[in-house]
């Protein structure tokens, strides 16, 4: 195979889209006589990239053929070099996606013991400056995120119905607020391969989700690897647009 610097625009443009049409197909298992733009709108509410690049990727379509005219060996037309790099970038990102361990990931995961009072998980989120910290009970089993907003509800709750501070502070554990509340909704767990697109859309689908797990297999008893929050989401979008 040619180096790309051999290569003329049209060359590279059709080596891209070739790539790109390739990977959405056998990605999720699209049909071959499917046309180009129909596997784009098809793929818009399964993929990231692919509805970020929606309008770029339906243009390149049309270019390919106006370029080829069903036959790639025979060139009728150059792109602009902006044009080549826009598409070999949207190609980058759906063929080898930027790894959300490597990039976004908070790797210093702190986690928090089931048995732990309020007190203590207040204090560890104020000095720690992070708002959502994994907690596990005794078998090292996750049971839920604490967070520093849902924690504050949970005391203004208790003080609104005539509760002490003192007594929410120190008899009540963090996994009795946590008992209180669906948990499975602000948090979900993904595998060491999870991409930076993969994990946009996992907060793009959930309004509620306040955090993804990364374990090695994205098992719950597994040690954490790194943590993504809501927080993330601007960094994650940044990464993706300078890939």
């Amino acid at each position: 195979m040619k180096e790309k610097k051999d290569l003329s625009n049209a060359q590279r443009f059709l080596q891209s889209y070739n790539n790109i049409d390739y990977t959405i197909r056998t990605r999720y298992n699209l049909n071959r006589s499917m046309g180009f733009s129909e596997l784009i709108r098809r793929s818009v509410a399964l993929n990231y990239i692919v509805r970020k690049y929606e309008d770029d990727l339906i243009d390149f379509g049309r270019l390919r053929n106006a370029i080829v005219h069903g036959n790639e060996d025979y060139i009728m037309a150059e792109p602009h070099y902006e044009v080549v790099e826009q598409i070999e970038k949207i190609e980058r990102l759906l063929t080898a996606p930027p790894k959300a361990l490597e990039t976004v990931c908070r790797r210093d995961v702190l986690t928090l013991s089931s048995g732990k009072s309020m007190r203590e998980a207040i204090i560890l989120i104020a000095s720690s400056n992070y708002s959502n910290i994994p907690v596990f009970d005794n078998s090292g089993e996750i049971i839920g995120v604490a967070n520093g907003q849902k924690i504050l509800d949970a005391l203004g709750k208790f003080l609104i119905t005539g509760g002490k501070a003192d007594v929410f502070l120190d008899n009540v554990k963090i996994e009795d607020m946590l008992s209180k509340i669906e948990n499975s909704n602000y948090y979900v767990f993904a595998n060491k391969d999870l991409t930076v697109e993969e994990a946009l859309e996992f907060f793009h689908n959930n309004s509620k989700l306040l955090a993804i797990l990364v374990t090695k297999n994205g098992g719950a008893k597994e040690k954490p690897l790194g943590i993504i929050t809501g927080t993330d989401v601007i960094k994650m979008n940044s990464i993706l647009e300078n890939y």
